[in-house]
């Protein structure tokens, strides 16, 4: 269990490593900033929230405690907000973030209604334990080097280790103690490729029908296309495919190819402001000097993340003490 004392500790590491006060954790010589910055890695969203459905933990916090399916779209923008106010915001508003998302973790907790996998029925779950979050971050950052390679060209090796070590500090930001993490890229594709063929990872007939419901859903407005399942399905391993009803054969994967060789076509030509997601719009304004981004900026942001900018007005600033 991260206890607020822990998160602290981490947060003074991100400090300690963080690229300046209004560059905030990562600023713009990172490889994060150059990966999450693309509107492409959205075509990962899918794969990611799956995975992280097939901890047991994870699928029954989510089960009973999340608005997902009341209010998809703003759980969408609550969810993006977050993540891109850790990666583009400032240091302030990413540490103010990080112990924002702390504070909702440490109320979720409750018992597991049924034996999945290692868990037993009635044994308990947090959301803020150390192990569950570790495979939350990890989807998080291998979906983003997965999507960005199937539609962009792969990182350098070189580049690779130096996104990998980039995501340990962005782990700091959600408590995760340094040393619990794999040391190396290469050790890291071990522990995804372990976790992949565990038990640990088990759909439950609530993560089934979650997945379900998230990637073809009730309302047309809001239903994923038919290549973007059938994307989605073609991230998974072929374990994950089956557990969760998703087919991904010749025709499946045929859809999938066309869609990608489209996207890989036309994402490169797109103009930076349809290409680049809205919070790396803000940030490089803010880093220019403007006070606040432009209006297409704030439109951009509308979409990702439900409001105009990072920080909508309130203030967001909390004490670094311990």
């Amino acid at each position: 269990m991260i206890s607020d004392h822990d998160l602290e500790i981490e947060l003074r590491f991100v400090r300690a490593h963080a690229a300046g006060s209004l560059a905030g954790v990562f600023g713009p010589d990172s490889v994060t900033w150059r990966v999450n910055r693309e509107a492409a890695i959205f075509l990962g969203a899918g794969r990611a929230l799956l995975l992280q459905l097939a901890h047991p933990w994870v699928a029954t916090a989510v089960s009973e405690h999340s608005q997902v399916f009341a209010d998809p779209l703003g759980r969408f923008h609550r969810t993006f907000k977050v993540m891109f106010t850790m990666v583009f915001g400032t240091l302030d508003q990413a540490l103010g973030a990080a112990r924002r998302l702390h504070r909702r973790h440490a109320a979720i907790t409750g018992v597991m209604p049924r034996a999945a996998g290692p868990f037993a029925i009635g044994s308990r779950y947090w959301a803020n334990e150390a192990s569950a979050l570790r495979w939350v971050h990890a989807t998080l950052v291998e979906t983003a080097l997965i999507a960005h390679g199937l539609v962009l060209s792969p990182l350098s090796s070189e580049d690779r280790a130096r996104y990998y070590a980039e995501s340990c500090v962005f782990a700091g930001l959600f408590g995760i103690s340094q040393a619990s993490l794999p040391s190396s890229w290469e050790d890291f594709a071990a522990y995804n490729m372990t976790m992949g063929g565990s038990d640990t990872l088990t759909v439950t007939p609530e993560a089934r029908a979650m997945g379900e419901q998230v990637l073809r859903g009730t309302n047309v407005c809001l239903r994923a296309p038919k290549w973007y399942r059938a994307v989605t399905a073609g991230m998974l391993p072929s374990r994950l495919q089956i557990a969760f009803g998703l087919h991904y054969g010749q025709a499946e994967r045929r859809i999938a190819e066309s869609a990608i060789t489209w996207i890989r076509r036309v994402h490169p030509l797109l103009p930076d402001r349809l290409r680049f997601v809205g919070p790396y719009q803000e940030a490089v304004a803010r880093l220019s000097g403007r006070a606040r981004p432009d209006l297409l900026t704030q439109l951009a942001n509308q979409f990702w993340i439900g409001q105009r900018t990072l920080d909508d007005g309130l203030s967001e600033r909390v004490s670094d003490g311990l």
